[in-house]
């Protein structure tokens, strides 16, 4: 029993401290190198916001976290759909976050999407070095008009 008890305190210790050190690993400004959606009922994956989409991704000390991506080629709007073209290639929202084991979630106060606001918006993660690769929840497309179930899959480096 005493060696039964003493593995239960060992991991006790070692989740939080784990979690603290996935917490300070990311830290910092990621910038975005890939982006693609895959759809839930066939498995396809595809670059929804295009091969080379734009897009910063930052984590800081106080525990906020603020992401903006934009769709390769997009120009200035010149008529009402353009406009609406625009919202249709970006995403950005901020909340403050918590690190679980390998997952974030983000609280969203403000997003360029009402119905994010006020979810919790969970992020699959893995460090490695530089890279870090995020892939979100399944739910339904903000980009896809018919709102297919999709997940995001997204690769980011680190800002030097």
């Amino acid at each position: 029993m005493p060696t039964l008890l003493a593995v239960l305190v060992a991991v006790a210790i070692a989740i939080p401290s784990a979690l603290a050190d996935d917490r300070t690993k990311l830290l910092g400004i990621w910038k975005l190198k890939s982006f693609v959606t895959e759809f839930q009922a066939s498995g396809e994956r595809r670059p929804v916001y295009g091969i080379d989409p734009l897009g910063y991704i930052i984590f800081t000390p106080e525990g906020r976290m603020m992401v903006v991506i934009t769709g390769e080629g997009r120009k200035p709007a010149q008529t009402t759909e353009d406009r609406a073209a625009l919202f249709a290639s970006m995403v950005a929202y901020s909340g403050t976050y918590r690190v679980e084991p390998d997952k974030f979630v983000t609280k969203v106060d403000v997003s360029w999407n009402e119905t994010w606001t006020g979810t919790d918006q969970v992020r699959f993660f893995k460090l490695d070095g530089d890279r870090l690769d995020i892939i979100s929840a399944w739910a339904p497309s903000g980009a896809i008009p018919e709102k297919p179930i999709v997940r995001g899959i997204l690769t980011w480096e680190r800002v030097k």
